[in-house]
């Protein structure tokens, strides 16, 4: 009797796993083919063109003539020459939007995007996002709908799922592989600025860029990015950018014809065991706030500096780039509820989701006249203008953003996103400024700017 209870006990669970262990060959065999026939139609490749104009060796770069004639010494002789490069895309709306890597068609002259079927159309980029590092493309296909794939949510992928990459690895056609989410919310070496990809262990090569990273029931889950490799070559980590994140950028850039993202106007730093018990926490994790900008939608919230940003929206943060990520992938106009804790106590408050300001307005203008920084291109900074330069927003200023072949600021080494500190020491805080002063200096000009974290100053006499 004792054992007839054992078993009446025990039967349930074994009952239970039996639902899930494969019990015959045929569920061991089970095959991805009816996912992939129904997907695959809906991931193309892309062949892109660059004319690029390279400088062909004559006798005349012969160190002999260079060490006596000089570098100029001799006709230049520069050809033109076609780059032809690869990668993928996923169709994502049957009229024939097509969404792919900016790395993979930024660039280029033209671009030609080919179906499953064979058939080969011109594309048009109409949207391009280098932040995410991913570009929108349209293909005329004269009213016939094309097959297309469904977005999920990536929110909801587990560490574990199994998925699908389809792309064209190396240009060898269209390839499917499999594997599993391996990591979320991972960061990688990649000039992606919103870094908060999908780690998986499906192949993905050189050419997979672009491609599509599929859950077993045919949605996107992803935008296969970059791999992490020494040889080139497949070592089992790729990174996809989330879809979510995929869907922000789709739904903004079709709407507006660019790519303007909701902007927090914080920023701070992960939260470690150390931050933790210095703040008295019982555990590590959020982000400890340390900049808040007083026209962001943050300060108006009531975000303050010392405060720990744990979770947006009940999903947990535990470092800057998620908090990025979840901030930047939400929809403009609506609201995101922020969890904080300050001074020990548990703080909920509500953020509308805007835009970073173009507060000042930039102002391009063209630096002139007889002065050492003539033939500059600047521009006031706001926190709009220095997100789209790949600046800190919290910049300001007055800076760089071009300087003109051969002018005289060329001659004195100015660079792109250099900051207009001091001219003969005036703080300069518009360009209107920084033309006045220039102009105004009695031929003698000692100029500061900041370059990469760093003050330089120097002086020119005319």
């Amino acid at each position: 009797m004792l054992m007839a209870l054992v078993m009446a006990v025990s039967m349930p669970a074994f009952s239970q796993a039996e639902d899930v262990v494969p019990q015959s060959q045929a569920q061991i065999m089970l095959s991805f083919a009816p996912l992939v026939k129904k997907a695959s139609p809906a991931v193309v490749n892309i062949f892109t063109k660059k004319t690029v104009t390279q400088s062909r060796r004559t006798i005349f770069d012969d160190p002999f003539f260079k060490r006596f004639f000089g570098r100029n010494f001799g006709p230049q002789q520069n050809r033109p020459q076609i780059q032809n490069s690869l990668g993928s895309g996923v169709i994502v709306d049957g009229s024939g939007i097509i969404v792919t890597n900016f790395h993979v068609v930024g660039d280029a002259d033209e671009i030609t995007v080919a179906l499953q079927d064979r058939r080969e159309f011109d594309a048009k980029l109409i949207v391009e996002d280098e932040r995410t590092d991913l570009a929108i493309l349209k293909i005329d296909v004269e009213g016939e709908p094309l097959p297309f794939l469904e977005f999920t949510d990536s929110d909801t992928l587990e560490i574990g799922d199994l998925v699908v990459a389809i792309g064209n690895p190396f240009g060898v056609g269209q390839t499917v592989t499999s594997g599993i989410v391996s990591a979320l919310d991972r960061s990688a070496a990649v000039s992606n600025d919103i870094q908060s990809f999908i780690q998986t262990d499906a192949a993905i090569n050189p050419g997979n860029s672009g491609g599509a990273l599929l859950t077993m029931d045919g949605k996107l889950a992803g935008i296969n990015s970059a791999i992490f490799s020494k040889s080139g070559g497949s070592l089992g980590i790729g990174f996809a950018i989330p879809a979510n994140m995929v869907k922000a950028v789709l739904t903004n850039g079709l709407a507006t014809g660019k790519v303007v993202r909701p902007w927090l106007g914080a920023s701070g730093q992960a939260v470690t065991s150390d931050v933790a018990d210095g703040l008295g926490l019982d555990r590590p994790g959020g982000v400890l706030v340390n900049r808040v900008h007083k026209s962001g939608t943050a300060y108006e919230a009531g975000l303050r500096v010392g405060d720990v940003i744990i979770s947006i929206d009940d999903k947990d943060i535990f470092g800057l780039e998620a908090l990025v990520f979840r901030v930047s992938s939400g929809v403009l106009g609506n609201q995101a509820v922020l969890e904080i804790i300050r001074n020990g106590t548990l703080v909920e408050m509500v953020i509308e989701l805007k835009p970073a300001p173009e507060d000042p307005p930039r102002n391009i203008m063209t630096l002139s006249g007889r002065q050492p920084l003539s033939g500059a291109i600047v521009g006031n900074l706001s926190p709009a203008h220095a997100l789209e330069l790949g600046m800190s927003a919290f910049a300001e200023g007055v800076v760089v953003t071009g300087i003109n072949n051969g002018s005289v600021a060329a001659r004195y080494g100015l660079r792109p996103r250099d900051i207009l500190l001091t001219i003969n020491n005036q703080q300069i805080v518009d360009v209107t400024q920084a033309q006045s002063e220039l102009l105004a200096a009695n031929d003698s000009w000692e100029i500061s700017i900041r370059r990469k974290g760093r003050t330089l100053s120097f002086k020119v006499t005319l």
